[in-house]
């Protein structure tokens, strides 16, 4: 039994989920297309690896995320259903050009591109983003590219060196002109160390900043999930701080434990105050907000 396993596993179950958090499967059709060319060219996508249950909706919507990096994450946070392990597959170099093979034959018209965490790679996996952006773009160049990166941190790995690193691997990412660029704070300044195992709050505010230094005209992105144990005050303290980086969009969606293994839910936040909190984060000045139970990253990603 894993270490994450043996934490969580005999916690008794969360109740059953509320009615708002239940929705139908979608187009079969729809989905069985699009999983059927994913498999095919031997892809990952956060959709089926993360059990998004708005899956359906996107793909009928022309909209995916591809998983780079293989389905190995180097990291182990406490709420991702991507498989963890310190031993990820070695980086596959044909991977970009499948990628926007199955863009070209799904026909899409919005792309997100993220990855699992690289920490075994020198660049973190920043060059996986740039080889898939160019990729795409010489098959489809009027597909629009959203990246929702991990943080590219190198840590005491590079000598002290680690922001400078990160920045520069950033920059590779941003060069290559996504239209916009997403990373996660996922919760609240309280929760970071239990939630997101590697990760720090600042550093990833820090990251959200140096994007809007480095790239000014790129919209930055975050999201954070709700019902991991946080409060209204703490989640508006974290709205403001995202804004206090400049950040333009935000997603707001309910955290669901994917497992007997992984954090349990310790509530669910109801609908009118996923409304209540897009109003406030409306009001402080996010340009785009999207806030619901079954938000994710790359919901409606592709809408103005």
């Amino acid at each position: 039994m894993s270490q994450t396993q043996s934490r969580y596993s005999n916690i008794r179950p969360s109740e059953r989920l509320p009615q708002w958090l239940r929705r139908p499967i979608g187009d079969a059709s729809q989905l069985e297309t699009v999983q059927e060319i994913v498999r095919q060219q031997r892809l990952h996508t956060i959709c089926e690896e993360g059990r998004c249950p708005n899956r359906a909706e996107c793909y009928a919507a022309g909209t995916a995320t591809f998983l780079l990096g293989g389905p190995i994450c180097t990291r182990s946070c406490a709420f991702c259903q991507v498989e963890k392990g310190q031993a990820p597959t070695p980086v596959d170099p044909g991977e970009a050009e499948r990628v926007a093979t199955a863009v070209a034959d799904l026909g899409l018209s919005y792309v997100v591109l993220t990855a699992v965490a690289r920490d075994d790679l020198a660049d973190h996996g920043a060059s996986l983003f740039s080889a898939a952006m160019a990729a795409i773009r010489r098959r489809r160049p009027q597909v629009a590219i959203e990246v929702l990166t991990p943080d590219f941190w190198g840590g005491q790995r590079e000598a002290g060196e680690g922001r400078q690193a990160q920045r520069q691997r950033l920059a590779a990412v941003l060069a290559a002109e996504p239209v916009c660029f997403n990373h996660n704070l996922e919760t609240v300044e309280r929760l970071q160390a239990e939630v997101r195992r590697g990760a720090t709050y600042r550093r990833s505010l820090d990251l959200l900043a140096a994007a809007r230094e480095l790239a000014p005209a790129i919209p930055t992105k975050s999201g954070l999930m709700l019902g991991l144990g946080e409060t209204l005050e703490e989640v508006v303290t974290t709205l403001e701080a995202l804004r206090g980086v400049d950040c333009q969009r935000l997603t707001l969606g309910q955290y669901l434990r994917p497992s007997l293994a992984h954090l349990p839910v310790q509530r669910y936040w109801q609908p009118e105050e996923f409304e209540q909190l897009g109003r406030i984060a409306s009001q402080l000045g996010f340009a785009d907000v999207r806030s619901g139970p079954l938000v994710r990253s790359s919901y409606h990603a592709a809408l103005p």
